[in-house]
């Protein structure tokens, strides 16, 4: 697995970084540090979890993986955000709960230091001074090496930058947005804004909740039993099988297909490949519950897509844009006049 620069940072990190949502809940431990053991072995460096995973659980099984290993040779990373308990400043991005969160964190990962601190979303009854000057302080006391952000839009990431750097703070230096070929909105102002400003961008479900995995094909009526979708409906009712079926998904779904068989590859391995083909991305989140799916993911590594194959992928999934970017597309490349 080749190693990458987070953004304009020295930092490498690993082309996949492993995601760890489903540790100590779908992924029990055995299986959990099986998995991490199989990353590592590839080549992997970069692990990704958060302290809500399971309310802790998945840091506290990343952390026992974590005794009697070299951690220097790891960039781990984890977030903070979500309500951790019944107190009133249980959550949030206050200095107050981001103080304490750090300390929870470290402790259940046994480790002395995060590489890269991630808020989850943003805090917006949290001023950003606030936020961004907490995390200053743990970069400050060697509690935290990097920060960064997820599920933020661009103007409050470029307000993020703009903040930290008038006080002379710790920037965020990755995003960790939703990217896949079935979601493709980051490219309107978020992955051209992170180029510009040196952040890395680690995007999350690269595809899309199992729906670019090769579980999905035309002609299907329901989810597949024991895919996240079908889960999600029998444990929390919630249903998103009508907004995906339609014509848009299926036409890049059959691409996906048709490449695949074309490379020799699995599905999820051409939709990862695609992702980490595209600019400004420098490593997919890959989450798995079973060794059978990581090891698929690990197969999008050591080969690359044809650029007529990387073409029609993108093409099957371009949608329509909406104002104003429509317009800011047309006039992108403007040709000097003599």
């Amino acid at each position: 697995m080749k190693q990458r620069f987070l953004g304009g940072t020295g930092l490498r990190v690993s082309e996949l970084c492993l995601g760890a949502m489903t540790f100590g809940a779908s992924a029990d431990e055995a299986t959990s540090h099986r998995m991490l053991d199989a990353f590592t072995e590839a080549g992997g460096t970069f692990i990704d979890t958060a302290d809500v995973y399971t309310k802790g659980v998945s840091e506290e099984v990343l952390g026992r993986w974590l005794k009697g290993r070299r951690r220097d040779d790891l960039v781990i990373a984890t977030k903070v955000f979500g309500t951790m308990g019944d107190a009133p400043n249980a959550g949030g991005l206050s200095r107050k709960h981001i103080l304490s969160a750090v300390e929870d964190s470290l402790r259940r990962l046994g480790t002395d230091y995060i590489d890269l601190y991630q808020t989850h979303v943003w805090d917006a009854p949290t001023p950003i001074e606030e936020t961004l000057g907490a995390l200053d302080t743990l970069v400050k006391a060697g509690k935290v090496r990097y920060i960064g952000a997820s599920n933020v839009s661009a103007s409050q990431l470029q307000k993020s930058l703009d903040v930290a750097r008038a006080h002379g703070w710790e920037p965020y230096v990755c995003l960790q947005p939703l990217y896949n070929l079935l979601a493709r909105e980051v490219e309107w102002e978020l992955l051209p804004l992170s180029e510009a400003e040196g952040v890395g961008v680690i995007p999350w479900s690269p595809l899309q909740g199992g729906w670019l995995s090769g579980k999905y094909r035309r002609g299907m009526e329901a989810a597949p039993s024991g895919s996240r979708e079908s889960q999600a409906q029998e444990q929390q009712g919630r249903e998103t099988w009508r907004d995906r079926d339609n014509e848009d998904t299926w036409r890049v779904v059959d691409v996906v297909f048709a490449v695949a068989e074309e490379a020799g590859r699995t599905p999820a391995q051409i939709a990862l490949r695609w992702l980490l083909q595209r600019p400004g991305v420098t490593a997919p989140i890959v989450g798995a519950r079973t060794m059978e799916q990581l090891t698929d993911n690990l197969g999008a590594v050591g080969w690359e897509l044809t650029p007529e194959q990387e073409r029609r992928l993108t093409e099957a999934s371009a949608r329509p844009l909406p104002y104003p970017y429509d317009v800011l597309h047309r006039f992108r490349h403007r040709e000097p006049q003599d």
